[in-house]
């Protein structure tokens, strides 16, 4: 590796070890970046579980799509100060099949979801504290008596086990050939306290310790915009080299103008990335790529009208 890009490793691990362990195992698991809702967290369940089964479970991931819309849309409303009188006047509406209630007003995507799954969708709204896991006991219970060939899976970037906790729940983990790795070393012993059974290293997606075509399939998330542009291409470069099948590549800052907005920010980079440069990148080594804008996807698939980042972007890549 040359002295830049070491020089980049030793402050990137700086500015994460800095951080207390406990905000490290939690933050990426709260609110909008919660893995049960958050749409790209859901992405990438499903890229692996097609991955096993191909469309055998489309109906399944169609409504958990669904769902993710419902409670984001319920989080929304928390945070301005709907309280629970309002939740109940909302399910009285949608069982009324009216679009407003008490002046809030129920989007049509609401109302669909209500038609599509009603069980779901009213238990979210009366109780709202523990409707979360809805979705990982269906999936649970669905994927129970599946024994595929397992796929290998390797997660650069892991954090704290921040998805992998929850191809856990999901009882998706037991039918993966897991690995991850992260720079961080308190990451990793979050990860390892929390799952002792799987693999966790410390690792660094500059310089990846495995031989061409090791991974069946690799699953990155918020990684790319944090690099400089010659350690992006690097790690681009090192995730193709080891990946045989396909990629599911999740980015926070995405936009289709032509060139890589580069910002850094004390040890580490906020950097903008152009779609056309990354699709280059990845399709250089033989990947074809289907480009998922996540607001643009909820308003084709819903009509949902809101994102909490309009420049999230989830490319799945496949050889």
């Amino acid at each position: 590796m040359n002295p830049q890009l070491e020089n980049e490793t030793k402050k990137l691990t700086a500015s994460w070890m800095r951080h207390e362990s406990d905000m490290l195992r939690d933050y990426l698991v709260a609110d909008v970046e919660d893995p049960r809702t958050n749409i790209q967290s859901i992405l990438t369940r499903h890229f692996l579980i097609e991955s096993l089964f191909g469309k055998n479970f489309a109906d399944l991931m169609k409504e958990e799509l669904t769902f993710a819309v419902v409670l984001n849309w319920m989080r929304q409303l928390t945070k301005e100060k709907a309280t629970e009188e309002d939740f109940h006047s909302i399910l009285y509406a949608l069982e009324k099949r009216a679009d407003n209630a008490e002046g809030i007003k129920i989007p049509r995507y609401i109302s669909e979801a209500f038609r599509v799954i009603p069980v779901e969708t009213s238990r979210a709204l009366q109780q709202r504290k523990n409707s979360s896991d809805a979705f990982q006991i269906l999936w649970q219970s669905a994927l129970a008596d599946e024994n595929p060939k397992k796929i290998s899976v390797l997660e650069p970037a892991c954090g704290s086990a921040n998805d992998y906790r929850f191809f856990e729940s999901y009882g998706l983990a037991r039918l993966l050939d897991y690995q991850g790795f992260d720079l961080c070393e308190k990451n990793v012993a979050n990860a390892r306290a929390m799952f002792p059974a799987a693999r966790f290293e410390v690792g660094n997606v500059f310089a990846i310790p495995a031989p061409d075509k090791a991974f069946d399939y690799c699953v990155v998330q918020d990684l790319f915009e944090h690099l400089s542009l010659e350690g992006m291409e690097r790690a681009v470069n090192e995730l193709c080299r080891v990946t045989r099948e396909g990629i599911c590549a999740g980015f926070f800052s995405l936009h289709e103008g032509r060139d890589h907005l580069v910002r850094e920010v004390d040890d580490y980079h906020w950097n903008t990335l152009g779609l056309d440069k990354m699709a280059k990148l990845f399709v250089n080594h033989g990947f074809t790529i289907q480009v998922i804008h996540i607001e643009t996807f909820l308003r084709w698939k819903f009509g949902c009208d809101f994102t909490h980042n309009r420049n999230a972007y989830t490319l799945l890549l496949r050889k």
